[in-house]
């Protein structure tokens, strides 16, 4: 890595969607470009309060604050303090830039002296073909500047995924020590869980699917723990619980036959993928966490953001393809089924799905383990983007 990339600051402009998704890639984002690139992050978030319940410590009413290096601020309209832009500004999800900072790039655009900023739009996540020909595209604006779209992506046409240098190391070692997973549980106040039970984490969108597989896991054979924090996923399992949801505390436990609901602290980013790493399988949405849940090598289920048209199904189906490639075509069919179910709220057939794929579970893990090598292409988002700026 060069020195002019080392010492640029960069701009990154993200507006809170979902609660925690967009800011969750955001800020993983952020500290990876920090922490391996040494190059200096200024955060502009629109909603520090929801980026508190997965940074700890963070000051909703408190301007600016620095967390792992990163100076985080507060994106007010119009922005607070004087603003210098940096080497590079990033629209992260579709946001846009302040009006204010569109009118200083025109300014350095006009300026024989100065440099504009390069201009980036950090897209969301897709499997889709279309993906590679519209990645790294550039679209004049109507102020005579360059903006460039950058798509993040499962292939090397792509922008990558976001993965930092030591994860997958940090992984390996953690599952291969039982007590890790146990003391983690511990740690979160979850109490009664055994090495051999099952243990499922639940991180999704309302869904009536979501009752039918607790319907399920009560008659199970063996114990079953699903770990789900206070938020959306317990909207859709309101009559299993003895009070409002609101109501729950961290740490209660809600035990239905063979099946213990355990009630989630919410955590930080650590913390949450160490939580995927020591189930044996989990449910997950949006964008941050369903790649969270790739790099856990463990099963999963993607509960995708619904869209008009069902077009969310054409991204599910996108990434499925490309999942499944090499899965043997019994397993494929299960998995596939499943997640089909699940997205389409399919109570009866989501039920035999997860019977069908349960039955495969070895080899199920297996790819699993091996679908993150595939998958990061050589090279994760970080890297690609920083060589994307040097060539631009």
């Amino acid at each position: 890595m060069s020195t002019e990339i080392a010492n640029q600051h960069w701009d990154i402009f993200c507006e809170v969607v979902d609660n925690y998704g967009d800011i969750g890639v955001t800020w993983r984002l952020a500290k990876q470009l920090v922490k391996e690139y040494q190059i200096d992050i200024n955060l502009w978030v629109d909603d520090l309060k929801s980026f508190s319940h997965i940074l700890p410590g963070l000051k909703p009413d408190q301007a600016t604050q620095t967390f792992d290096h990163v100076t985080i601020h507060q994106w007010n309209v119009p922005l607070d303090i004087n603003f210098v832009p940096g080497a590079v500004l990033i629209e992260a999800f579709a946001c846009e830039l302040p009006e204010q900072v569109k009118s200083q790039l025109i300014a350095l655009q006009q300026s024989p002296d100065d440099t504009p900023p390069l201009w980036l739009n950090l897209e969301y996540l897709s499997a889709e073909n279309w993906v590679e020909g519209c990645h790294g595209l550039p679209s004049m604006q109507a102020s005579g500047i360059k903006k460039y779209f950058y798509f993040p992506g499962f292939t090397p046409k792509t922008g990558g995924l976001i993965c930092e240098n030591e994860l997958l190391e940090q992984r390996t070692a953690w599952q291969s020590d039982p007590a890790n997973k146990l003391a983690l549980f511990s740690q979160l106040g979850l109490s009664g869980i055994d090495v051999q039970d099952k243990v499922i984490s639940v991180f999704s969108y309302e869904t009536l699917a979501l009752s039918a597989l607790c319907q399920q896991w009560q008659e199970s054979s063996q114990k079953i723990h699903a770990l789900i924090p206070k938020g959306r996923s317990l909207n859709s399992l309101t009559h299993l619980l003895p009070c409002s949801v609101e109501a729950l505390t961290p740490g209660q436990q809600i035990v239905i036959n063979n099946l213990t609901l355990h009630i989630l602290p919410m955590t930080d980013q650590p913390s949450f993928d160490r939580l995927l790493w020591s189930c044996d399988f989990n449910i997950v949405r949006g964008e941050d966490s369903f790649l969270r849940a790739q790099w856990a090598a463990k099963p999963f289920i993607w509960h995708i953001y619904p869209q008009e048209d069902d077009y969310h199904l054409v991204k599910l189906e996108a990434f499925i393809s490309l999942y499944c490639d090499n899965l043997a075509p019994e397993i494929a069919k299960y998995w596939t089924e499943l997640n089909l179910a699940f997205n389409q709220e399919q109570q009866s057939a989501v039920n035999l799905h997860w019977q069908n794929l349960d039955s495969v579970n070895l080899p199920l893990l297996q790819h699993a383990q091996k679908w993150p090598i595939f998958a990061l292409n050589d090279a994760d988002l970080a890297t690609r983007l920083v060589q994307f700026v040097k060539n631009s």
